[in-house]
């Protein structure tokens, strides 16, 4: 049977992996400002000295920011508040903390002019590549053996930072109406809100888990990037960001009324009618909404008669016009539904 170890030595060997712990994430701070530095100097080979400085310090900000949320959580690197405290980040959060340096340099976009050239593709990119790896560091810190508390609330931070730094540049860039900037914002006038009732000694009540938030979300992201991409314009890019937000927004108060105790989650009724929207979702709303896309593309293809490929070679006409084909279908089947909608924008933008 093992001695139980005094707690002098306990306390030594947390103070010990706290050390570690936090030199990584020092070390991981120095590789982004060095990061930053570096795409500094290449970005002034094609936009201006101050558009640069400028790039650097907002970007340097928020990459702060996403450190400073990551340091401040370091004590819940465990799987659970019983558990040890693991001995380093794990790649779940490190992937976390490197999407947070991708948001943090489409910050650095703001209250600037689009950058011309192919350089207006940048700001899209960057956040494709934060939103990509957003549908796997979860992943990697289940496959590691890495679940943690701080990867959890980290990956909300970054998810809520991300969307409030690329609506605010979509805003900026006049892609979207400036009314998208309350689902900017919603996360954080929800965490507010929580903290108001808490200081008022008011009950807060537990939110029950939801497939739709994280799904929502993607969607958010999803959408975010293509508006920052010079393929789409107003007024298609402000009526997609309305069609985008008010569901999410809605969301956000339905979750508002629960946290609050304006609705009972756990009572019996409650319970029934949420079972009952999620069945007429999945039964009834989305094959209507799969078969209205359908009826339309195929009412786009028929009014166009062919026009949108009278410009492109005549040898790249089918597979332009089975490209439109093949997606109806998938969407109309519900077969790799995203993936295909992806497809389908392309098409639509080419």
């Amino acid at each position: 049977m093992s001695e139980a170890k005094p707690e002098n030595e306990r306390t030594d060997f947390m103070d010990g992996v706290n050390s570690g712990l936090i030199h990584e994430l020092r070390l991981i701070n120095f590789l982004g400002w060095i990061m930053l530095l570096i795409c500094s100097f290449a970005m002034c080979l094609v936009m201006s000295w101050n558009a640069v400085i400028q790039w650097l310090i907002q970007s340097g900000v928020l990459w702060w920011y996403v450190i400073y949320q990551a340091s401040s959580r370091i004590e819940r690197n465990r799987l659970n508040l019983e558990s040890p405290l693991y001995p380093d980040l794990g790649w779940g959060n490190r992937l976390t903390i490197l999407r947070g340096w991708f948001i943090a340099t489409v910050g650095g976009f703001l209250f600037q002019d689009w950058p011309a050239s192919y350089i207006a593709w940048l700001p899209g990119m960057l956040y494709l590549f934060a939103a990509a790896i957003d549908r796997v560091d979860g992943y990697v810190a289940r496959r590691t053996r890495h679940i943690s508390l701080l990867g959890i609330e980290l990956d909300t931070v970054v998810d809520a930072l991300g969307l409030a730094v690329v609506s605010l540049l979509a805003v900026w860039y006049g892609q979207i109406h400036w009314s998208y900037l309350l689902l900017g914002c919603a996360y954080y006038l929800f965490q507010f809100g929580i903290y108001h009732r808490r200081k008022l000694g008011l009950p807060v009540y537990q939110l029950p888990p939801g497939i739709y938030r994280r799904a929502w979300a993607g969607f958010q992201m999803g959408f975010l990037v293509v508006v920052l991409l010079p393929v789409f314009q107003p007024p298609v890019t402000t009526i997609a960001g309305i069609a985008f937000m008010l569901p999410a927004l809605i969301g956000f108060v339905i979750d508002w009324l629960i946290v609050s105790g304006r609705i009972n989650r756990q009572a019996t009724g409650v319970v029934q009618l949420f079972d009952r929207l999620q069945h007429f979702t999945q039964s009834g709303l989305q094959p209507l909404v799969r078969i209205a896309i359908f009826v339309m593309l195929v009412s786009v293809v028929a009014q166009s008669d062919y026009t949108f490929v009278h410009s492109v070679n005549s040898s790249w006409k089918n597979p332009v016009i089975y490209g439109f084909i093949l997606t109806a279908i998938m969407i109309l089947a519900g077969i790799a539904g995203r993936t295909a909608a992806i497809i389908l924008i392309g098409l639509l933008g080419w």
